[in-house]
């Protein structure tokens, strides 16, 4: 049987009549919310957050695990060292101006570049001003004398 050209176009005609005439089957869009912040499951909280932290190519310069940074090992060490012997310093000089029971000692204690300056400013407070000798910048806050 040979299609003309009014058979397909008949055919074409009804097979346009018959799809227009099926009902139309579908469902409203619902907006779902990946994001936890923003009322999404708590579950992708950890997967969004380790996708931020691979992106993010910004450093914290005062995070302590990147405290070497890009510093070869001999600069690491003087960095180590230097810690060192600051702590040392803050130890003896904490034992020289604390009483055993705990006190302050008003007066003025000078070690290598450092100079540490208590004074009495009453109501049992006192002030440590703390001084580098070679920059002449200074450190100070006040604290309670133990009861």
């Amino acid at each position: 049987m040979k299609l003309t050209r009014n058979h397909l176009r008949n055919v074409l005609i009804a097979a346009a009549t018959a799809a227009i005439a099926l009902p139309v089957i579908a469902t409203e869009l619902v907006y779902v919310p990946v994001n936890p912040a923003f009322g999404g499951s708590p579950l992708n909280g950890s997967v969004l957050l380790n996708s931020a932290q691979v992106q993010n190519k910004h450093k914290d310069p005062g995070d302590p695990s990147s405290l070497f940074g890009n510093k070869t090992p001999l600069e690491q060490f003087n960095e180590s060292l230097q810690r060192r012997v600051l702590d040392d310093l803050a130890t003896t000089a904490s034992k020289n101006l604390i009483t055993s029971d705990g006190k302050f000692i008003p007066g003025t204690f000078q070690s290598g570049d450092f100079r540490i300056a208590i004074t009495n400013v009453g109501n049992g407070m006192v002030q440590i001003t703390t001084t580098d000798l070679k920059t002449g910048a200074t450190t100070s806050f006040q604290v309670s004398q133990s009861q």
